[in-house]
């Protein structure tokens, strides 16, 4: 007889990680940058609370400084988005404080448009987190609309067992 899911557990030696916000062993990265019409950057800083390799998923808090732009996209995995605080245009849908979006694995949406106040946002990823693009047009008309430019990506502290493929997306520099 083969065990049920629920006979197998708990798993001996596991054991729940706790974060906060500050915690020092999680550090902000810089993972999106554009050049705003005054001359000022714009930013999207994600803190990367979890990151598993096997199962893969990720859970990160994400800040989108007011009027940020970040292209059509999708992930190698289902994604939930839930925006904590401000807003932001997820393509033509206004998602204000307390919206939760669910993205199927497979479907893509943006560009995102960081609102007035900016936006705060938890995000979970079931599965690989990397993502990919499509339609570059929108993202360049949303940037021209704004006068905005968008910057080189900077690095990212990827774990050892995941590649950056942010070079592979459609449009990218």
């Amino acid at each position: 007889m083969t065990a049920t899911p629920a006979e197998s557990l708990p798993i001996p030696g596991l054991q729940p990680t706790f974060r906060h916000i500050d915690d020092p062993d999680v550090t902000w990265q810089k993972v999106r940058r554009q050049q705003n019409a005054d001359g000022s950057e714009g930013t999207v800083l994600e803190k990367w609370f979890a990151f598993s390799p096997d199962p893969q998923y990720l859970s990160l808090l994400a800040i989108y400084s007011p009027g940020m732009i970040v292209r059509r996209h999708g992930h190698y995995s289902p994604h939930v988005i839930y925006i904590m605080e401000g807003g932001a245009w997820f393509g033509d849908h206004w998602c204000p404080q307390g919206t939760h979006i669910e993205l199927p694995f497979g479907a893509a949406f943006g560009p995102i448009v960081a609102g007035d106040e900016g936006a705060t946002m938890f995000e979970v990823m079931l599965g690989d987190p990397r993502s990919w693009g499509d339609q570059p047009a929108l993202f360049e008309q949303a940037l021209a609309d704004r006068g905005a430019a968008a910057l080189p990506d900077a690095p990212l502290d990827y774990p050892p067992w995941l590649q950056d493929l942010r070079s592979h997306w459609a449009g990218s520099e």
